[in-house]
C-alpha cells in the first residue's frame, strides 16, 4: 500500500514526532521529582556489619549496574549508624545504635538518611525504625531508702517510695513492684496520667515502737521483657514518737514549665504543705527527698518557705526534663511527699546585633555587689519568638547580667572584687535568639580592676630578733625589718617608722630608715647595764588612709669581758684610823696556833659584773710568807691552812690573793689577808698595834664594846627608816626603765647593781673589820641600791647574812659557850659603800 502525505498532513506528523520526544524526556524528569522512601526495621544493638535492608535490590539496581550508578547515602544523622556493601549494595549497620540514647521515651525512634544513584540521577528517603530489646534492668535512684513512721499513723496511711526507673519501652518497660512480705506492710502500684508505676508503702496495721523500732523490707521492680530484668532497693522503718496530724502537700503532683533563659537565682516554683496541728509540729520544713545530682546543682529549696529557686543554668540542649520528691516535715517527724515534674521548654531566635557600651572602666575593687559596669543593647530583626534575645556572659567570673528594660541589659557586679587575684577581666557577653536553629553573637569588654588601699603591710616575722655585742659602734646596722604590701603604687609603697614616732623610752637607742627598714644602734650599748629591750617597728603604706602594722624587734646586747673581777672581802686598807691607836683599817683574822690542816681561816668573797664564762672566777695564791701554810680554794675562794700551825711560824702573815676571770683575755683582781697567829684577841692585838699601848682591863674593855655597839646599833636603824622612807616618798622606776638606766651604779664608788642576776657573788658571807678600831657612822650607812637588795629581815634584824662555817667552830681561840664571857664585836670599815655585818666572838 503506498500512502502519500500532503504538505498538511506532513506537518501534522512532525508535531506528533516532537511532542512524543518531549514526553519522552520530561517522563523521566517527573520521576525524579517525586523521589521514593523506603522503610525498613531493625533492633537495637546490633553488631556491626549487620543487614539492614537490600538498598540496592529495592531501588532497582543489580549488582553489575552497581559501579556506574554510584549508590551511596548523601546525607543523615551525625553519626554515621550505617553503611553500603561495597559488592552487593546492603544497607548494613555502621556501629552500635543505643535506641535509649537516640530516643529515649520518644516512639517510634526512626532514623532518617538519603541515598542517591547517578546516570541518570535519582534520590531515595530512607527510614529506619529502631526497636526496642529488654536490654536495661529496672533501676532505683536510691538503693537504701530510709523511711520514718509515727507509731500513732493510722493504718491505711500510705508512703510514697522512691520510682525506678527502666529506659526501655513498651514490654520491656517496668511492669510491677513486689515487696517482701510483711504483716504490718503492704505495696499499692498507681499508675500516672503519663503511664508511670509508683510504688507506695501501704500501712496495714498499727505500729508499736516500744515492741519493733525497725523494719527492713526489700522492694523489686520487674520489667515485663524476655527474659525478665529486675532491680531492688531495701527499705528501712524507723518508728518514731511524733504527733498525730501529718503534713499536707496542696497538690500531689507539681507540673512545672521552665523556660532555658531564666537567669540564677530567680524563683522557680513554690511548694506548699499545711499540718494541723500546732506550735512545733506545725512547722513545715522543706527537702528534697530524691533528686539527680544534675537538678541538686541546677535548683535549691528555701527549707522554710518551700521556695525553688535556680542555682545553675538552665539548657534545654542539655536537659529537658527534671524530676524530684519534695518532703514536708513538720516537728513532729510526721513527713508527706510531693512529685514534681519540671519541663524545660525550649526558646530559639535568630542571629542578633549585640552593642555594648561601657559605664565604668577600670572598676575600683572595693565595688560593692549591683554596681553598673557596662549597658547592653540587643536587637534582633525577626518578630514573635524568633525576635526574643537572651544574654548571658561566658565563663564563671564575678559578673552577671541584670535585664532593665525590653532588649537592654545591665552588666552589674555579682560579688567583691579583688585587684590582688585578679586585675583584669576579660568579658564575653553572648547573645543568642529563640530561632531554631539558633544564632548568636558576641560583644567582648577587657575590664580593668583599680586598686584601692585594702590590704595592710605585712611584715615576714611577727618579731624580730637582733643580738648586738655590748661596746659596739654608734650607728652599726643591727639587723633589717621588710613588709610586703600586696597594693599596687602609692598604696604599696611601704615606708617604716619606730611606733609612738620615736617617743618611747627606748626611742634614744635605735633608728630605722624609713624606706630600707634598717635598724641603727644609736649608742653603744653595755651589757651590764642593759642586756635586753624591745622596740616596735611600723610598717606603714602611702595609701590614703594609710594603712600600718607593727613588728617588734628584741635586741639582746651580748656580753664582752670588759669587767675585772672585784674583791668585796678582804676589803683594801682605808688608811691610818682614829684614836691614836696609829694602825691602818684592814681587815685580819686570828687564827690560833692549836689550828689543824685544814682550819677555815676566812672565806675571799669576789664578783664580775660580766656575765657566763666571764664572770667564771677562780683564786689563786700567788704571796705568802709560809709558801705551805696556807692555801686557796680554787673556785670557793675558801683560805684555809694546809698543814697544822707551829711556834716556828711567824706571828704576823699577809696574803695575797689573785682573782681571774674566764674571758678572752682574762681580766684579774688581788686581795690582801693579813692572818696574826694567836691564841685569843687579846694576845694578837700587841701584834696589830704600831705601838705599845697599855692594855686596858677587862671591865673597861666590856663598857667600850657595849657602847659601841650601841651606838652602832642605833646609827644602823636610823639609816633603815630614813632609807624606808626615802623609797616610799618616791616611787622606783619600771624595771626596764631601771635596765635601761645609764646611772645604775653609787657614784662613791663601783657596787653591786640592784638587778644583778647572774654574777658570783654568794648568797652569803662575813665581813670583818679589825678590833679596837672605831667604827665611823658612814660605815654602816648603805647606799640605796644596797637597800634595796637586802631582805628586809636581815635590815631589822642585823643578823650576819652568812653561816660560820662548821670547821670553825672547834680549835682553841674560838667563841666559849659561856655566857658570862665578855663579847668582842668585830667589824669593818671600808672605803667603799660595802654591806658590813658584824660578828660577836664570845673569850
Amino acid at each position: 500500500m503506498e500512502i502519500r502525505l500532503t504538505a498538511g498532513s506532513r506537518g501534522a506528523a512532525r508535531r506528533v514526532v516532537l511532542l512524543v520526544a518531549l514526553l519522552a524526556v520530561l517522563l523521566p524528569l517527573c520521576c525524579w521529582a517525586a523521589p521514593e522512601r523506603l522503610r525498613y526495621a531493625i533492633p537495637e544493638e546490633l553488631s556491626r556489619g549487620s543487614l539492614v535492608g537490600p538498598l540496592a535490590r529495592d531501588v532497582g539496581l543489580n549488582p553489575a549496574e552497581l559501579p556506574v550508578r554510584q549508590l551511596r547515602i548523601v546525607s543523615g544523622d551525625e553519626k554515621q549508624y550505617f553503611s553500603l556493601g561495597a559488592d552487593n549494595g546492603n544497607l548494613l549497620v555502621n556501629e552500635r545504635i543505643d535506641r535509649e540514647d537516640i530516643c529515649g521515651d520518644v516512639s517510634p525512634c526512626v532514623l532518617s538518611l538519603e541515598v542517591v544513584v547517578e546516570n541518570p540521577f535519582n534520590i531515595y528517603h530512607v527510614s529506619v525504625a529502631i526497636h526496642d530489646i529488654n536490654d536495661n534492668a529496672p533501676h532505683f535512684d536510691r538503693e537504701f531508702v530510709a523511711i520514718e513512721m509515727i507509731e500513732s499513723t493510722p493504718p491505711g496511711t500510705r508512703f510514697p517510695l522512691d520510682s525506678c526507673r527502666d529506659p526501655d519501652i513498651g514490654a520491656n518497660s517496668l511492669k510491677n513492684y513486689q515487696l517482701t512480705p510483711s504483716p504490718l506492710f503492704s505495696l499499692v502500684v498507681k499508675e500516672s496520667p503519663d503511664g508511670r508505676k509508683h510504688a507506695e508503702l501501704l500501712l496495714e496495721k498499727n505500729l508499736d515502737r516500744e515492741k519493733e523500732r525497725n523494719h527492713h523490707l526489700i522492694l523489686t521492680a520487674v520489667d515485663g521483657g524476655n527474659p525478665v530484668r529486675s532491680g531492688t532497693a531495701q527499705i528501712k522503718i524507723d518508728v518514731i514518737d511524733a504527733n498525730d496530724n501529718p503534713p499536707l502537700f496542696t497538690k500531689e503532683i507539681y507540673k512545672i514549665r521552665l523556660l532555658e533563659n531564666l537567669p540564677e537565682g530567680s524563683l522557680a516554683f513554690q511548694v506548699k504543705a499545711t499540718d494541723g496541728d500546732e506550735g512545733t509540729n506545725a512547722d513545715i520544713t522543706y527537702c528534697f527527698s530524691h533528686i539527680a545530682n544534675s537538678a541538686r546543682q541546677t535548683f535549691s529549696l528555701d527549707p522554710r518557705t518551700g521556695d525553688v529557686k535556680i542555682t545553675g543554668p538552665l539548657d534545654y540542649e542539655d536537659v529537658k526534663y527534671y524530676e524530684a520528691t519534695v518532703e514536708g516535715k513538720d516537728g513532729g517527724g510526721l513527713s508527706a511527699h510531693a512529685k514534681v515534674h519540671i519541663d524545660i521548654v525550649d526558646v530559639n531566635d535568630n542571629a542578633p546585633s549585640l552593642t555594648l557600651l561601657p559605664i565604668l572602666n577600670p572598676v575600683p575593687e572595693d565595688s560593692v555587689p549591683s554596681t553598673v559596669i557596662a549597658v547592653i543593647n540587643v536587637r534582633d530583626r525577626d518578630s514573635g519568638d524568633n525576635g526574643e534575645v537572651t544574654c548571658n556572659i561566658e565563663g564563671d567570673l564575678p559578673f552577671r547580667l541584670a535585664e532593665s528594660s525590653e532588649n537592654t541589659y545591665k552588666l552589674v557586679t555579682e560579688s567583691s572584687l579583688d585587684r590582688e587575684k585578679i586585675s583584669a577581666y576579660n568579658i564575653t557577653i553572648t547573645a543568642r535568639d529563640h530561632g531554631s536553629p539558633a544564632l548568636s553573637s558576641r560583644a567582648a569588654l577587657v575590664l580593668e580592676v583599680s586598686d584601692v588601699n585594702d590590704n595592710a603591710p605585712v611584715f615576714e616575722e611577727a618579731a624580730y630578733s637582733a643580738y648586738v655585742a655590748e661596746n659596739n659602734a654608734a650607728g652599726a646596722l643591727m639587723l633589717r625589718v621588710h613588709a610586703r604590701d600586696a597594693d599596687a603604687g602609692t598604696n604599696g609603697l611601704v615606708s617604716y617608722w619606730l611606733e609612738g614616732d620615736g617617743a618611747g623610752a627606748t626611742a634614744p637607742y635605735v633608728s630605722v630608715e624609713a624606706r630600707s627598714g634598717a635598724v641603727y644602734a644609736q649608742r653603744s650599748f653595755d651589757y651590764e647595764q642593759c642586756r635586753e629591750f624591745a622596740v616596735a617597728v611600723r610598717a606603714q603604706d602611702g595609701g590614703e588612709p594609710a594603712r600600718s602594722a607593727t613588728a617588734t624587734v628584741h635586741v639582746f646586747v651580748l656580753d664582752r669581758n670588759d669587767n675585772a673581777p672585784r674583791v668585796l672581802w678582804p676589803a683594801a686598807a682605808s688608811g691610818a684610823g682614829s684614836g691614836g691607836a696609829g694602825a691602818s683599817a684592814v681587815p685580819f683574822e686570828v687564827v690560833p696556833r692549836s689550828a689543824e690542816a685544814g682550819y677555815l681561816v676566812a672565806k675571799m668573797v669576789a664578783v664580775d659584773a660580766d656575765a657566763g664564762r666571764n664572770a667564771w672566777l677562780s683564786y689563786e695564791l700567788v704571796q705568802a710568807p709560809e709558801p705551805g701554810l696556807f692555801r686557796v680554794g680554787l673556785h670557793s675562794g675558801e683560805v684555809r691552812t694546809a698543814r697544822a700551825v707551829s711556834e716556828r711560824d711567824a706571828a704576823k702573815q699577809r696574803l695575797v690573793a689573785v682573782v681571774k676571770d674566764h674571758g678572752q683575755p682574762a681580766l684579774s683582781a688581788t686581795a690582801t689577808l693579813h692572818v696574826v697567829l694567836a691564841e685569843s684577841l687579846q694576845e694578837a692585838l700587841p701584834e696589830l698595834s704600831e705601838q705599845p699601848a697599855v692594855a686596858a682591863s677587862p671591865a673597861e674593855l666590856q663598857f667600850s664594846l657595849v657602847l659601841a655597839l650601841a651606838l652602832i646599833s642605833a646609827l644602823f636603824l636610823l639609816s633603815v627608816a630614813l632609807a624606808v622612807l626615802s623609797r616610799l616618798r618616791r616611787a622606783g622606776p619600771p624595771a626596764v626603765l631601771r635596765c635601761l638606766d645609764a646611772q645604775r651604779f653609787s657614784s662613791a664608788g663601783p657596787a653591786v647593781p640592784a638587778d644583778f642576776c647572774e654574777g658570783t657573788l654568794p648568797s652569803s658571807y662575813n665581813l670583818r673589820v679589825a678590833p679596837g678600831r672605831a667604827v665611823t657612822e658612814s660605815a654602816w650607812l648603805l647606799p640605796p641600791a644596797w637597800l634595796h637588795s637586802l631582805a628586809t629581815e636581815d635590815l631589822l634584824s642585823g643578823e650576819p647574812s652568812g653561816k660560820p662555817s662548821p670547821s670553825s667552830s672547834a680549835g682553841p681561840g674560838q667563841p666559849s659557850d659561856d655566857p658570862g664571857a665578855p663579847q668582842v664585836c668585830k667589824a669593818i670599815a671600808s672605803s667603799e659603800p660595802l654591806l658590813t655585818s658584824r660578828e660577836c666572838t664570845r673569850f
